[in-house]
């Protein structure tokens, strides 16, 4: 009930917000667990703007250690954008940070924690800014549903235990039997190279996710607990998709109800109607469903690696429950899905050490995350573009994916290719240069970087304001990467020109190459990173500094500044 009004309460008061951090608990099917909460809640609540707005969010913390809030995918100056140790120097125990900017923008977004593991212990809630004019799509109600990972493990003790063992929560290991099956499927011949490919790797076919283990969660009820949304038959349901998982990808349906997709990472997008959708960490989508029967459905969000599933109800009257799909077994990757089967080259021609060149010992610079040391661009005449456009092209490859989601019963995936910005970007041109990032890695040691140096060596990204700059970005491990970039928009290339989506998030395939545009509109100082919360805490992170004519980083005149005051925080 405390929650229910704290929500109640802050969604009067349109454009400012008070927020308090505290450690508090989170009650689940089977019992309660420690928490972080704002407002005595988490996820947090739900803030709602207005196109225009000026916002002011006080945030007071209660902690006995530093804490601050970002706000995902929010253009603003970047002294409030809550990086500590880049925006500012974070919000001390005991303290009071008052944000202020105003919003240019409207959609769906999320904020959530930037201090070290505290997003991932429940500092996490949605964002939603409503449009100055009318949205050009309709629907009759609204909901926010909000997918989350929830580990009852310590998150410090999870990276330690990924910095001892690789595969420390890999419970799905190649059997035995798993090779009996293969070699009477494919020969013994097959089956003992496959096996000898993924070990030069240092990886096996069930290694698509680095941590397992986790309690998925929709607005933060469990599968038991089982959110439900209400509808009448025949009208037009729009839900606000938000993916506030650590660690976690999920392939989301809801069986019987195609839906239509009408933004992306809060872009309008042009309407397109899909079975299926995969949704990166961080990522968020709108869509529009129109139950027509007077029946409950259920809304399934399976994780990437199938170890669980998140879910929820859509129903006309309180109590009703859907059918619950049977879960879909485990995955098992393929060198296809590691980007070494396109142009030509398929799984076999990994054998007898060769790989245009490259022979088994200079695959062992290679391991689960690592491809250092291989050129993409000798791999049979194939250059990074390539890969990642045999990939792109592929219409079972799920948006921005290494391992697609399987299609049920003939439906259509959603792909990036699908998304084509609704209204043609303003001041759309050829990039003035390319910037060629390596995503790098190398998972025994449990290391993630750019171009293989990590975030404590590195030096900044600069850029000059005004300019528009294209990101290469070529992943030359074995894990997804969704590529966040805070306070400017990513424009992705799928050859569209100016229809080409805008967003604040790009996930980035095993193998994948894939290009963005980002004109730089925004002076200041901004974080660049894996939104993996253990690949960001590992070294995979990076300063962007965008500089004016001048030199200078400081936000133009009439930006607001922040603002502080000391205030004790009484428990």
């Amino acid at each position: 009930m405390l929650s229910t009004l704290l929500l109640c309460s802050l969604s009067v008061q349109a454009g400012s917000y008070e927020l308090v951090i505290d450690e508090g608990e989170v009650e689940f099917s089977d019992g309660k667990r420690t928490a972080l909460t704002i407002n005595g809640q988490s996820p947090a609540p739900e803030l709602r703007f207005k196109e225009g707005e000026e916002v002011e969010i006080k945030v007071t913390n209660r902690l006995e250690r530093m804490t601050a809030l970002h706000w995902h995918g929010i253009l603003l100056p970047y002294t409030q954008d809550g990086v500590p140790g880049i925006s500012f120097p974070g919000i001390q125990p005991g303290e009071t940070f008052t944000y202020r900017f105003t919003l240019k923008q409207s959609g769906t977004y999320w904020y959530h924690a930037h201090a070290d593991f505290q997003e991932q212990e429940g500092l996490y809630g949605p964002l939603i800014i409503e449009p100055k004019g009318r949205e050009p799509y309709r629907y009759d109600r609204e909901y926010t549903v909000l997918l989350f990972d929830w580990q009852d493990e310590k998150p410090e003790r999870t990276l330690a235990n990924l910095k001892k063992q690789a595969d420390y929560y890999n419970d799905q290991q190649p059997t035995l039997g798993d090779l009996l099956r293969d070699a009477r499927r494919d020969g013994w011949s097959a089956a003992l190279k496959d096996r000898w490919d993924w070990g030069d790797m240092r990886m096996a076919r069930s290694d698509i996710a680095d941590v397992s283990g986790f309690r998925f969660l929709v607005n933060g009820r469990d599968t038991e607990q089982n959110w439900t949304a209400l509808f009448k038959p025949g009208e037009r349901v729009r839900l606000r998709i938000i993916n506030g998982a650590g660690m976690s990808y999920f392939d989301l349906r809801i069986p019987g109800l195609p839906m239509t997709v009408v933004q992306a990472d809060g872009n309008d997008v042009q309407p397109v109607t899909v079975d299926q959708l995969r949704i990166a960490v961080a990522e968020t989508y709108d869509v529009i469903v129109q139950p027509r029967e007077d029946k409950a459905y259920t809304l399934f969000a399976e994780s990437m690696d199938r170890r669980g599933y998140a879910r929820a109800t859509l129903a006309p009257r309180a109590g009703m429950q859907g059918e619950v799909p049977e879960q879909r077994a485990p995955r098992l990757l393929s060198m296809a899905d590691m980007g070494m089967a396109h142009a030509g080259m398929d799984h076999g021609s990994m054998g007898g050490g060769e790989m245009t060149g490259m022979d088994h010992g200079a695959m062992s610079a290679m391991d689960h995350s690592a491809m250092t040391g291989m050129d993409h661009s000798s791999m049979a005449g194939m250059d990074h573009g390539a890969m990642g456009q045999a990939a792109a092209n592929n219409p079972d490859y799920a948006a921005g994916s290494g391992i697609a989601p399987e299609p049920v019963d003939g439906g259509r995936v959603l792909v990036y290719g699908d998304l084509k910005a609704m209204r043609p970007a303003a001041g759309y041109r050829a990039p003035d240069r390319t910037i060629e990032l390596k995503l790098t890695g190398n998972m025994e040691r449990y290391f993630w970087s750019f171009d293989g140096v990590k975030y404590s060596e590195a030096e900044p990204i600069r850029l000059k304001y005004g300019e528009r700059v294209r990101f290469r970005f070529v992943n030359q491990t074995m894990m997804n990467h969704p590529m966040h970039l805070h306070g400017m928009w990513m424009q992705l290339d799928k050859g569209n020109g100016q229809l080409n989506p805008l967003k604040h998030v790009v996930n980035v395939a095993p193998g994948q190459t894939i290009e963005v545009d980002v004109p730089a509109d925004a002076v200041g100082e901004w974080a660049f990173h894996c939104h993996l919360i253990y690949h960001m805490a590992s070294g995979m992170f990076r300063k962007v500094v965008v500089e004016a004519a001048d030199g200078s980083t400081q936000p133009f005149y009439g930006e607001q500044s922040f603002s502080r005051e000391s205030q004790h925080a009484q428990h």
